[in-house]
């Protein structure tokens, strides 16, 4: 008897994996990322000619149904920060695919390190909140976002990816624990029903990894925000992303924030800094009225 190494073995299965395109307008080019249901690869869509994104249902797992489910939620999902799908099909050898656009970019936590500004850090963050307020808009939770799951085109585009076990309002909830340590709400890692705020407190969590990227200090309303997101009661979160994003927005305004009362000192330096022109001009002028009754003086 000869044993294969893991490394053949592996290389047996991918062979086994790999979809038979015959019948279809697609040309295999390579696997670009593996989930829990399938393989995404890219292909080439020789009547559009064009690069395309294929997710091919497991060989192994051969979950149909659920990958039918995740292409029909992300084709109802109109939205520039979702990915959208193009095509749904049977490959020859019986498994379900669906075609969607290929990002071309860096996944969120790749992007990060590479050295951005908190203000580009947030405002990017405030797009990826209107993505989900979007879906949640639409009835449809997406149960695993994580930096990991987001992708930051090659132009600043923002996508939220990887939708295979999000659950629409209009689909039972499946009795399972679904989602990723780190960002999985309380309520999903004990199995229990989740809705948009558990989102939220994946939203929060993406945040809090953002953020402490850097070294710089992280200012007490951010710090609120994530702790508001990341409560551990559905009910103390915010209602749904939106408003997350929202209070994200109005901390890069300068303007306060719902999740954190300041005090009336912080209110003055808060002033000061979204009105540092106005106050630099008053000082100058004072300044120059003191220099000319000095010389006046004299």
């Amino acid at each position: 008897m000869t044993w294969l190494s893991d490394d053949a073995v592996a290389r047996l299965r991918d062979v086994a994996e790999q979809p038979d395109l015959s019948g279809t307008r697609y040309e295999l080019v390579r696997e670009v990322g593996r989930g829990g249901m399938g393989v995404v690869y890219e292909a080439w869509d020789r009547e559009l000619d064009r690069a395309v994104a294929m997710k091919v249902c497991s060989v192994i797992l051969g979950d149909v149904d659920r990958l039918r489910r995740e292409a029909r939620i992300v084709a109802r999902l109109e939205h520039p920060g979702i990915v959208p799908v193009h095509d749904v099909g049977v490959l020859a050898d019986g498994r379900l695919y669906y075609t969607m656009k290929l990002v071309r970019g860096a996944r969120l936590d790749e992007w990060v390190r590479a050295g951005r500004s908190r203000t580009d850090v947030l405002r990017l963050f405030a797009r990826l909140c209107e993505a989900v307020a979007f879906a949640h808009a639409n009835g449809v939770v997406h149960r695993d976002l994580k930096p990991e799951n987001i992708m930051v085109g090659e132009f600043g585009a923002v996508l939220v990816m990887d939708w295979g076990v999000a659950r629409a309002a209009d689909h039972a909830e499946e009795r399972v624990i679904v989602g990723t340590a780190g960002y999985m709400a309380p309520e999903q890692a004990r199995g229990e029903e989740s809705d948009a705020r558990s989102d939220v407190y994946a939203l929060g969590a993406i945040l809090l990894f953002l953020l402490r990227q850097s070294s710089e200090r992280v200012p007490r309303p951010l710090a609120a925000i994530c702790l508001r997101a990341m409560a551990v009661e559905g009910s103390e979160r915010y209602a749904d992303a939106r408003l997350l994003g929202e209070d994200v927005l109005q901390h890069l305004d300068g303007l306060p924030v719902s999740a954190y009362r300041e005090n009336i000192a912080e209110r003055g330096v808060r002033w000061l800094g979204r009105h540092r022109a106005l106050v630099a001009l008053v000082v100058a002028y004072l300044l120059m009225r003191a220099i000319v009754l000095l010389w006046t003086h004299r």
